[in-house]
């Protein structure tokens, strides 16, 4: 498996001033595989400590944050001689330490042993960065992990032909190529981006192996709920988490609160949807009613779309069979543009520079773009089709009402430039 964030990790072991770097992301997206294989690719040893698994090691803060007595105790437990510069640290499910008090000692850390590189990571580990009182803020480097983007996904599945055909934007070539790619595609919507749920469907060839192991991982996350969300807000976070497909199953996409329980409010699910978003299990893109620089500062808070952490879970949690989506059936129509429109939001996060997008739609609710993204001083509204229908209405008024200089609509069509907007093929969205 090649992952692209190991090269921002090689890039932060051979800075000559760096501070310790925190690996956030939901459950089983690859955070202890991308430190170890760190580790392994370039430090002479790896000092490997998991505090879920190792309880008797949850108490070594406690008595005070002296890194020379944490030290002894972490070489001890982990049986290697830690030496800075030549070993990696790392501290899986840092959440776990009493109080969040291994949080607070990577400040010290810093502060005192400032040449040993310490990696740390945990499935929950949003939660308690949003909770905790003593942030080490300015001590840390902070990196988000998500699932495969399509491009590692093609990486892992044996197509290393066709991501470096992809990574040219030599368009000609590419579309000779594009019956090739639609299919990849077409897998990668089914499969997702969840690390073991590519690595057997890479060893199997067998989508509904993907499937049990992607239901595996749902189960996971739903013990999480009841495990570690506050007792009186799970019925809440589960009813949120079961609403996602049906709510982008709908023309429009917008979350409604109401969709929960009759005269749902959102003041009664605000905890629970903010647990979810801290996880890394939801993305939340919020409305915007205009268009301004910079995007952020006009955007709706309360008015959003909720997509799911994956585009292959989200097919999981429809318990969707392998035979009607490979086959395309007319009945999951609908569902496909959820799924189009789950996979472009996914790959602008993970695979893009741009983070996560915003939506835009008209004060009369009858026009709606999909995607905005604000690249340097631009804004840039991007349409999704699933298909090859290129009508794109609402990307007309959005063109006419606030004239940007680059417009995109992505779709199974070819690479393309009209005269005022460019066709992106749906395969090549991480190369925006």
């Amino acid at each position: 498996m090649r992952r692209e964030l190991i090269t921002h990790l090689i890039n932060w072991k051979n800075k000559t001033v760096h501070k310790p770097l925190i690996l956030a992301g939901a459950r089983q997206v690859g955070k202890t595989w991308l430190m170890k294989e760190l580790g392994r690719q370039a430090f002479t040893k790896t000092a490997y400590l998991n505090f879920e698994e190792m309880p008797h090691l949850q108490s070594v803060f406690d008595a005070d944050y002296d890194t020379k007595r944490i030290l002894t105790s972490l070489r001890a437990a982990s049986g290697v001689d830690i030496t800075a510069g030549d070993t990696l640290v790392i501290l899986d499910e840092i959440q776990c330490t009493n109080d969040g008090r291994g949080l607070t000692a990577l400040k010290y850390f810093h502060e005192q042993i400032p040449q040993l590189h310490i990696c740390t990571a945990g499935s929950l580990l949003g939660i308690e960065l949003h909770r905790h009182s003593s942030f080490p803020v300015g001590k840390v480097e902070y990196l988000p992990v998500y699932p495969l983007n399509f491009r590692e996904f093609l990486a892992a599945t044996a197509s290393e032909q066709l991501l470096a055909l992809l990574r040219t934007k030599d368009w000609p070539s590419i579309t000779a190529f594009s019956a090739q790619l639609t299919e990849r595609l077409k897998q990668y919507y089914f499969v997702g981006g969840m690390p073991e749920a590519v690595m057997t469907f890479r060893d199997t060839g067998d989508l509904r192996a993907a499937q049990e192991v992607q239901k595996q991982i749902l189960l996971a996350y739903e013990k999480d709920f009841s495990k570690h969300a506050p007792s009186e807000i799970v019925p809440r976070i589960r009813a949120i988490w079961n609403s996602i497909p049906s709510q982008l199953s709908k023309e429009n996409r917008k979350f409604i609160y109401g969709a929960l329980q009759k005269s749902a409010r959102a003041k009664d699910y605000g905890i629970a949807l903010q647990w979810l978003v801290d996880c890394g299990l939801v993305y939340q893109v919020h409305c915007l009613a205009t268009i301004q620089y910079p995007i952020k500062s006009v955007a709706e808070r309360e008015v959003f779309k909720l997509f799911a952490l994956d585009v292959g879970l989200l097919c999981a949690m429809t318990e969707m069979s392998p035979k009607t989506f490979i086959e395309g059936n007319a009945l999951m129509t609908n569902f496909k543009g959820a799924l189009t429109e789950q996979y472009v939001c996914q790959q602008l996060i993970s695979a893009t520079p741009y983070g996560i997008p915003h939506y835009w739609s008209s004060s009369s609710g009858t026009a709606e773009v999909d995607f905005v993204i604000q690249k340097d001083d631009q804004i840039i509204p991007i349409e999704v089709k699933a298909e090859e229908n290129l009508k794109s209405k609402s990307l007309k008024v959005y063109s006419e009402k606030f004239k940007p200089t680059t417009v995109i609509r992505t779709s199974l069509s070819n690479y393309r430039e009209e005269s005022w907007m460019v066709n992106w093929p749906l395969y090549a969205v991480g190369e925006l």
